[in-house]
């Protein structure tokens, strides 16, 4: 079971990984643009559609990978002082009322939109139009990754509530915790306060 729900992580986290590369695109676009429109005074009305297509993709294929990481909002102030399986009983009552529905809606709604959308070969409204239809299937392949990750957050959970701990998830990128970092090049707190003083005396010398 184990191997199944980090297994769904890893495909979330690629997914992620894939669709951050839009940024790369956005600011090469952009950059691009600014050149093209202040330098060669030569604009192009697709690019803001194109930019904002492209800004759509990275914000819905984000969705997955971001709960894979445990990563969206939540009331920490007073949910990290829960126990785990107090923790767990929360998200799984969350997860169930409010996230199934709605990101079912959100899928079933997409892929109706997308496919109408393709049907008429839908374009911006634009004097350079792109087609608009391409883009409207991120809804629902967001949407499907979304669900999927939000069943392993409920298996979880079960497993929380039946072993009193949190199951392991997928590592990836994190901010820098200072503690871990000291750990790894083996520094300690008297280390620092002796070379501050050293900077302090060294300062007041000069």
């Amino acid at each position: 079971m184990q191997k199944l729900l980090l297994f769904v992580d890893k495909a979330s986290t690629f997914v992620g990984h894939l669709c951050a590369w839009a940024i790369v695109g956005l600011t090469g676009l952009i950059s691009w643009e600014v050149f093209s429109r202040y330098a060669l005074n030569r604009p192009h009305a697709w690019v803001l559609d194109a930019q904002i297509m492209l800004y759509g993709v990275l914000f819905m294929m984000a969705g997955a990978y971001t709960l894979s990481k445990g990563g969206h909002v939540r009331g920490d102030v007073l949910y990290g002082f829960f126990a785990p399986r107090t923790q767990a009983t929360i998200d799984l009552v969350l997860y169930i009322v409010f996230f199934l529905p709605g990101i079912f809606a959100l899928t079933y709604a997409g892929w109706t939109f997308a496919n109408e959308s393709l049907a008429i070969r839908e374009q911006t409204f634009s004097p350079e139009p792109l087609p608009l239809y391409p883009f409207k299937y991120a809804i629902p392949v967001a949407g499907f990754f979304l669900l999927l990750q939000g069943l392993v957050e409920i298996v979880r959970c079960v497993i929380c509530l039946r072993d009193g701990a949190w199951p392991s998830r997928e590592e990836d990128v994190e901010e820098v915790d200072v503690d871990k970092l000291k750990e790894r090049v083996h520094v300690k707190d008297e280390d620092i306060a002796r070379l501050d003083q050293y900077v302090v005396k060294r300062e007041g010398g000069q």
